[in-house]
């Protein structure tokens, strides 16, 4: 259901419109509440680098000195079709 007009999700889980938009509004005040953030986001510190990138020599040359995303931005890429599995959801 998800990037759907709320005409659509609401045709596909057989509720009107103002249910659907009244649901994702409460949706949106839970995740963005500071009891929720407390309690399930956790940001990475920065200061350990996970073993999939040390380990790995394809990876490993380009980011041993990679600070990251400072502001958590996502950067827009266009990669060949091939390869748009390995950049779905990237930061």
């Amino acid at each position: 259901v998800t990037s759907l007009p709320i005409r659509h999700t609401g045709e596909w889980f057989q509720s009107s419109n103002d249910t659907i938009s009244c649901y994702f509004h409460r949706i949106l005040i839970i995740f963005s509440s500071p009891l929720f953030y407390i309690n399930y986001i956790q940001l990475p510190t920065g200061e350990q680098i996970p073993a999939k990138i040390c380990d790995n020599p394809k990876f490993w040359p380009y980011f041993h000195n990679a600070v990251g995303a400072i502001d958590g931005s996502h950067i827009h890429v266009s990669p060949p079709t091939f390869l748009h599995s390995n950049y779905q959801n990237c930061k």
